[in-house]
């Protein structure tokens, strides 16, 4: 307590020199307008980052609960032209959407994981598509979780056809660049533009005809070649996707086991 009271008796001139700058920057301040108006404009800003920062988090959260209702409402829509298209019969694609909850892009065997599984009647072999056009192939099935093999893993092959002809082609992916795959058994023959257009073939119960896979990035034929190297840009976005939807073809199992007792 002594040596307390000789710390104070010992700054005492300096303690009321502080008390005094306090007692002076307070009176200026609520006494004239514009350092009290800079005081409550900096309140006021901090306030206001605040609120802001809030309403980015709650938007975030809000966002991502829309962008899965739009992905619930773009597969209902999928299976309403559908069933406009099949008229009178009864449709044989349905869509269900999905989330990615798992992915990879890096590597020569990449997967994703989706939160649908036999209990939301998923089966191997089932196609997998967005917005933008195919993903993959259902591989392995769960109770409540599938695995999906991308466009973009070294072991899925797509049977794929040029729009303009008709011409069919198998889609590959080479493991180097997510954004592009192979087209392979494109003979010499044919005439290939930058800018075609690739879709699926439609010849496999995976996917129906007609779903966009990408374009003809460029091509190259060699003499003596008999068949072209392409390069396609896929209209995948492996990088952002989020959302999917699996195609459910309710022949696919009887044609599967037809085409499995021909082998």
């Amino acid at each position: 307590m002594q040596n307390l009271l000789k710390i104070l008796l010992r700054y005492s001139n300096f303690l009321v020199f502080i008390a005094l700058e306090v007692a002076a920057f307070l009176l200026i301040s609520f006494n004239n307008v514009y350092p009290r108006s800079s005081m409550l404009s900096t309140a006021n800003e901090v306030v206001a980052w605040q609120h802001a920062t809030l309403s980015n988090i709650s938007a975030y959260f809000s966002l991502r609960s829309q962008n899965e209702q739009l992905a619930a409402e773009n597969a209902e829509l999928r299976n309403r032209i559908c069933s406009m298209d099949s008229a009178e019969q009864e449709p044989v694609t349905h869509y269900q959407y999905a989330k990615v909850v798992q992915m990879t892009t890096n590597r020569l065997h990449n997967y994703l994981t989706i939160n649908r599984g036999s209990k939301d009647g998923l089966r191997i072999g089932q196609g997998v598509r967005n917005e933008e056009g195919a993903v993959g192939i259902v591989r392995t099935v769960g109770t409540n979780y599938s695995v999906v093999l991308p466009l973009i893993n070294t072991h899925t092959n797509l049977s794929c056809r040029f729009a303009k002809n008709d011409y069919i082609a198998t889609l590959q992916w080479n493991g180097k660049d997510s954004r592009f795959a192979q087209l392979a058994d494109v003979a010499a023959h044919m005439v290939v533009n930058p800018g075609d257009t690739i879709i699926t073939s439609g010849l496999s119960p995976v996917f129906p005809e007609g779903i966009p896979v990408g374009i003809v990035e460029n091509s190259t034929l060699k003499e003596g070649d008999s068949y072209y190297t392409i390069r396609v840009r896929l209209h995948t976005n492996f990088k952002r996707l989020k959302y999917v939807e699996v195609v459910e073809n309710i022949h696919q199992q009887e044609l599967e086991e037809l085409q499995n007792g021909m082998d």
